[in-house]
């Protein structure tokens, strides 16, 4: 099967409805880091009124709206339920990209400054969820507040990366560390996030409907495009990443590194039971290894190998790991008492 160009993406009907309008129940503009290099500002917004508080934590390159299967599911369809946090790190999105050393450390520290704001400092209340480079964040979150999560949910990441995964190919996978055409990086991203035969299948989003809790759906409603690759692709040329931004969080994610001792005293403090690390046999960029190292390290409540899962189960399997995501939800809520 040859994919459509971008140029065919862009007329196909559904093009204008990639990107769906989700209205945040709170929203803002952070300054944060002022004794850090900064102030710097960070992109955020709530998605439900709910009291079950869930934070969404973004791989390299990704923005607030690459959550949106995950913002309908929790912060709209189940807006009574959850308050979910979404927010474009350093280097991102409609966040500040200056130009410093960046560290998964630090962008923690971003978040947790999002979070003190917000007033999300009770003990034992938060949900972090984190793909990737959101991943690492996510370990650093937990190492700076461990008594502030409820459950801890890490997926396609690693506490390291290994000088066997070939780092830099799996970045120019990604498509913007080198110059190149729109097209190519598209192509060259689809092809170290997903397994072929998904792209290839028919358009498997399941959409926001008229009635869906504060989202604006034009007449017409939101479509269905060719496939699943068309999808990804008008997400792409929708949302067209920060290239500058984008390389300073791949040097965030090219340094982390968290010990056999540091996961196992995180995972002492968090409680593993509370702890979910799931990966795919099939993810090209960070190859599963690293995920059957994370739960050595950690030996978590729940630890997950996927047959045939790439690195994006966000969108090739969304329904399945948002049901997934909300019973870890369910059993720290149990855990802390609610």
């Amino acid at each position: 099967m040859a994919f459509p160009s971008v140029d065919q993406v862009s007329k196909s009907p559904a093009f204008p409805t990639a990107i769906w309008k989700l209205q945040p129940h709170q929203s803002g503009l952070l300054p944060v880091a002022a004794n850090r290099g900064g102030p710097l500002k960070i992109s955020w917004e709530v998605h439900g009124e709910g009291p079950i508080k869930l934070i969404l934590i973004g791989g390299i390159g990704l923005t607030k709206a690459d959550w949106q299967p995950q913002t309908l599911y929790f912060g709209h369809e189940r807006s009574d339920r959850f308050s979910v946090l979404i927010f474009d790190n350093r280097g991102a999105g409609a966040s500040d990209k200056p130009v410093l050393r960046y560290s998964t450390s630090e962008m923690a520290r971003d978040l947790i400054e999002v979070l003190d704001h917000l007033g999300w400092t009770g003990e034992r209340e938060l949900h972090v969820s984190g793909g990737s480079m959101g991943g690492m964040i996510a370990q650093e979150v937990a190492v700076l507040i461990p008594e502030r999560i409820a459950s801890l949910n890490l997926h396609c990441t690693a506490a390291k990366l290994e000088s066997t995964g070939n780092f830099t190919d799996s970045i120019g996978r990604l498509g913007a560390l080198f110059p190149r055409s729109l097209e190519s990086e598209i192509r060259s991203t689809a092809d170290g996030c997903f397994p072929r035969e998904w792209l290839e299948a028919p358009d498997d989003a399941e959409l926001p409907k008229e009635g869906t809790p504060k989202c604006e759906v034009s007449p017409g409603g939101y479509l269905k495009f060719e496939s699943n690759y068309v999808r990804f692709a008008a997400q792409e040329i929708h949302i067209q990443r920060n290239k500058s931004g984008f390389l300073l969080q791949a040097v965030a994610g090219g340094f982390h590194n968290k010990t056999r001792d540091q996961l196992k005293d995180l995972a002492d403090r968090v409680g593993r039971e509370r702890i979910m690390v799931l990966h795919g046999t099939v993810d090209k960029m960070m190859p599963v290894d690293h995920g059957k190292k994370l739960i050595e390290y950690l030996n978590p409540g729940k630890g997950i190998i996927v047959e045939g899962l790439g690195h994006a189960p966000i969108y090739q399997r969304a329904r399945w790991f948002n049901e997934l995501l909300e019973e870890r939800c369910m059993l720290g809520e149990k855990l802390s008492g609610r």
